[in-house]
């Protein structure tokens, strides 16, 4: 069995996972907020967070083990330049991304209750939707960006390099 091509496949499956789920649920949650139906986006919102909680928690957790694996097994160092910029920029995307989960909460749970009531959703959703927004759009450009460094492993000179 080829351990490098084992760890490499986890890997790149890690980060499909986690660009794909974030994509997906950043449409389904734009989607459903559009309508502006507090009873859809109360079971969108639900739905993003059961998959937040299976699929992206899971890559979060498997990205570093994988690639750490990988790099022992390839020689590469942690400290490398690209490898640093890269874990610099997972840093920057779970620190969006975990308030960006305690949102789609919020959203969820303030849909609910308009639509228990029957209202109209309050400007605190509002207030929290371009939170949730405006948090998601660094947290997938790093997502991206690590993604690019991953297939260009480009020559970045560090000081710890």
């Amino acid at each position: 069995m080829d351990l490098v091509l084992v760890a490499r496949w986890l890997h790149v499956l890690g980060a499909t996972v986690l660009l794909g789920t974030g994509a997906g649920i950043a449409f389904f949650m734009m989607m459903a907020v559009r309508t502006r139906r507090p009873d859809l986006i109360a079971h969108v919102a639900g739905t993003v967070a059961v998959a937040d909680a299976l699929f992206t928690a899971t890559a979060v957790v498997a990205q570093p083990l994988t690639g750490a694996w990988l790099a022992h097994l390839v020689g590469w160092r942690l400290t490398e330049g690209w490898i640093a910029l890269s874990l610099g920029l997972y840093v920057l995307t779970g620190v969006c991304w975990l308030p960006v989960v305690w949102i789609q909460l919020q959203l969820r749970d303030l849909a609910r209750a308009a639509a228990a009531r029957g209202e109209g959703l309050p400007s605190r959703f509002d207030r929290l939707y371009r939170l949730w927004f405006a948090l998601g759009v660094p947290a997938f450009t790093a997502v991206l960006a690590i993604i690019w460094l991953m297939l260009a492993r480009p020559a970045i000179t560090t000081p710890w390099s």
